[in-house]
């Protein structure tokens, strides 16, 4: 454990704790399942705080197994590259995208129920029927940290494509990126599907879809590169290359400084690829913030 990262870290303690808690609760007769998992918005059961408090909760001990194994695999990776603040931001925010997908695949899968049921009600009729089928849709509860986790993935497929991972049962490694792409086209394939498998697919696209979102809006803010890594390894990628004034030996001067701070910034990258963002010095955090601005 202490060579997890701190929030990846915090994050599997949590939701181990959250998981028996639930067990807890219930010998006391409350069911915390039902108070934080993420109930459908039209339900009576339905409070804004489950779209943050569903995904520390777990429905059984596989589901929380396969989700925390996946989270120290891949977030140790991720949080290392990108520091504690902004793993931290990125798995709060798409967890919370991810839920925000799910309600509305949920509402999309009432509408059309009831179309079927009652062809000649009106968009408006829609909460009076949510009223009525209250004890229905309160049974349509999500539960698990799969959306944040799966965003995590796809930002482990974006900062490192080339990677090569093993999958079982796989006999041989596959690319990062190519993984991802895999993951992504099997999730979509069972959403789409008709067999209800009790699996929150769209939950798990929408954790995806808002991870890809925030890291190319970070890219492109930051630097022409298509991943993470050349946030820091292009901090000139985006100056003007009209002229300057600088002629001569000043033009020189100027390229070789910039090239010694590259390569000052390429060994504080290699660094934390071999031992973690907590073994920087301050001062090596110091160079990597000035060059990433």
């Amino acid at each position: 454990m202490r060579s997890i990262p701190a929030i990846t870290k915090n994050l599997l303690i949590i939701n181990v704790l959250a998981f028996f808690a639930t067990f807890a609760f219930n010998r006391i007769g409350v069911d915390i399942m039902d108070l934080l998992g993420l109930h459908f918005f039209l339900a009576s059961d339905f409070h804004i705080y489950q779209l943050f408090t569903y995904m520390f909760m777990h429905a059984n001990l596989e589901h929380l197994f396969f989700n925390m194994f996946a989270l120290w695999m891949f977030g140790c990776v991720v949080e290392n590259a990108w520091g504690p603040k902004k793993f931290l931001f990125y798995y709060i925010s798409c967890g919370l995208g991810a839920g925000f997908i799910q309600e509305i695949a949920q509402f999309f899968s009432f509408y059309m129920l009831v179309s079927s049921q009652f062809p000649d009600a009106s968009f408006t009729e829609l909460g009076i029927i949510a009223h009525n089928s209250a004890t229905v849709l309160n049974a349509w509860t999500t539960v698990g940290a799969s959306g944040a986790i799966y965003a995590i993935l796809l930002a482990f497929g974006m900062i490192y494509p080339e990677e090569r991972i093993f999958i079982f049962p796989l006999p041989i490694p596959i690319k990062a990126k190519w993984f991802v792409c895999g993951y992504v086209v099997i999730e979509l394939l069972s959403a789409l599907a008709t067999t209800n498998d009790s699996v929150a697919h769209f939950a798990h696209l929408g954790g995806m879809l808002f991870g890809y979102l925030m890291i190319r809006h970070w890219n492109n803010n930051r630097s022409d590169g298509d991943n993470w890594e050349k946030h820091f390894r292009m901090p000139f990628g985006n100056r003007s290359k009209k002229n300057d004034g600088r002629t001569g030996n000043a033009d020189w001067d100027y390229n070789e400084r910039k090239k010694s701070k590259q390569e000052e910034v390429d060994r504080i990258l290699d660094k934390i690829r071999k031992s973690g963002y907590d073994s920087l010095t301050e001062k090596e955090k110091k160079t990597l913030f000035e060059n990433n601005r």
